[in-house]
């Protein structure tokens, strides 16, 4: 039995023999003119409160050329045509950055939203695989805004729906290359929406020299370098414990140099104390008159340094017991920071099994009870292996410089660093580029910030020597 076919019915459909092709005739509605120029304008009045709405200046800026010819004259039109641009220049020149934020930068986000990212948009999405082609029409993630900085395109997007996180992380490089970026990096902004970070150029390539030493004696979060919004980049040490991984080279003595210089005056000032372990006995030895006696270099000496830090902890967990749940660095109980150069040397590549075995339980121990007391670890090593660092877990504040392989970066960061962004297997190894570049994953975010670490030179840290020892001469005669 034929079931009824759109168009003519089946039993007007005529066949004389049986190759004869079935001819279908859909029936046509005819609409009314009236209403396909309703629609018509009704999408057009839509799409222009939309374009107007969300992009006020350009829509401003293209508009009012007109509405002052219609309004006032031509000639008015080109008096202002002339102000306008001189106006502008003296803005630029005065106050550059009010300039940008309300004039440069949303001019540009147009232009880049206009001829980089709809223009792109729906190839690029077809080919990473992020749209979908479902009888005879594409589906593809909604491209909401774009915002620029100084140095980057903020992409807001809206996923299809049943679409995760995780299939716009494994695109990363696909949308970098489809829209001319160096990389991409992928933050949620809320439920169904991210943001995608496409660098126009990085703001890092260059070395930064050494941050000037604080004035003031201080254990807060100290300046060490640049982030990559170009804001200044502050590393806490104070209640927290850093790691820091790099391989050789990678600029790991840049963030141990740049801490005890921001540190500083707050040693002068006895708030701070800073023991070193260095292994190498090439690093932190350059400096070792910052130190005095709490700096070791042999195997015995380094475990017997950091058994003595534990002694200072217990006892301050003692005394602090009952009284105080956090620390106040006084010239009484200060702060102490104890820095480690290549830790692994003293945990996993100690020949003598009952020294690593001592360094591995004292540094478990300061990593797990130090912090409430005022002690801190700061570490660095080149293999993060499991085997080689086994209580890399216990460190809040991680650092990523560059790195051999791409799993290593979830082996310092955590899982899913490498996906949010963190490509620090791929930071350059001419050290006039990379070194000093990382990226920090802090205990509060899980989202890594891409940092470069300060260049502390030879010629920095002897006058860091000098000022020490003349600062702790001034005190001594005045005390």
């Amino acid at each position: 039995m034929l079931r009824r076919l759109p168009g003519d019915e089946a039993r007007n459909l005529v066949s004389t023999t049986p190759d004869t092709a079935v001819v279908f005739r859909p029936a046509v509605v005819k609409t009314p003119a009236v209403v396909t120029i309703v629609i018509w304008l009704a999408r057009l009045l839509r799409g222009l409160v939309r374009t107007i709405g969300r992009h006020p200046i350009a829509c401003t800026a293209a508009a009012a050329p007109i509405v002052v010819t219609l309004v006032y004259g031509w000639r008015m039109a080109v008096v202002l045509a002339g102000f306008l641009p001189a106006a502008g220049l003296s803005w630029v020149l005065l106050e550059r950055e009010s300039f940008l934020r309300l004039v440069g930068w949303p001019l540009l986000a147009w232009w880049r939203l206009v001829w980089v990212y709809r223009r792109h948009w729906q190839p690029v999405m077809m080919v990473s695989g992020l749209g979908r082609h479902l009888r005879g029409r594409d589906y593809l993630p909604r491209l909401v805004t774009v915002t620029c900085t100084s140095w980057a395109d903020l992409v807001t997007v809206r996923m299809l729906g049943g679409q995760a996180v995780k299939d716009w992380t494994d695109r990363a490089d696909h949308l970098a290359h489809g829209f001319g970026a160096r990389s991409c990096r992928v933050s949620i902004a809320r439920a169904g929406r991210l943001v995608l970070t496409l660098p126009r150029h990085d703001p890092l390539a260059e070395p930064l020299p050494a941050v000037p030493i604080p004035e003031d004696a201080s254990v807060r979060p100290v300046e060490i370098g640049r982030c990559e919004d170009g804001t200044p980049y502050r590393l806490k040490v104070h209640g927290t414990h850093v790691l820091i991984a790099g391989a050789t080279g990678a600029g790991k003595g840049s963030y141990l140099w740049s801490t005890i210089r921001g540190l500083l005056p707050a040693m002068r000032a006895g708030l701070v104390q800073v023991w070193a372990l260095d292994p190498k006995r090439m690093e932190l030895s350059f400096g070792r008159a910052l130190f005095g006696p709490r700096y070791a270099a042999t195997p015995a000496e380094c475990a017997d340094l950091l058994e003595a830090a534990v002694a200072v902890m217990q006892e301050r967990a003692d005394r602090f017991g009952g009284n105080q749940r956090s620390h106040t660095p006084t010239p009484a109980d200060p702060f102490v920071l104890v820095v480690v150069d290549e830790v692994a040397f003293l945990t996993a590549y100690q020949s003598d099994k009952h020294l690593r075995e001592r360094t591995k339980a004292a540094l478990a121990t300061l990593t797990t009870q130090g912090r409430a007391v005022g002690v801190g670890v700061m570490a660095a090593l080149q293999d993060p292996r499991k085997e080689v660092m086994n209580i890399r877990n216990l460190f809040p504040d991680k650092i990523a410089l560059r790195l051999d392989e791409s799993e290593q970066v979830d082996m310092v960061l955590g899982d899913g660093a490498r996906d949010r962004g963190a490509l620090a297997d791929r930071i350059s190894p001419i050290p006039e580029q990379g070194a000093g570049v990382g990226y920090v994953r802090l205990e509060t975010s899980p989202d890594p910030v891409r940092v470069r670490a300060a260049y502390v030179s030879d010629e920095d840290i002897r006058a860091m020597v000098a000022s020490f020892s003349a600062g702790r001469a001034g005190a001594h005669a005045r005390g």
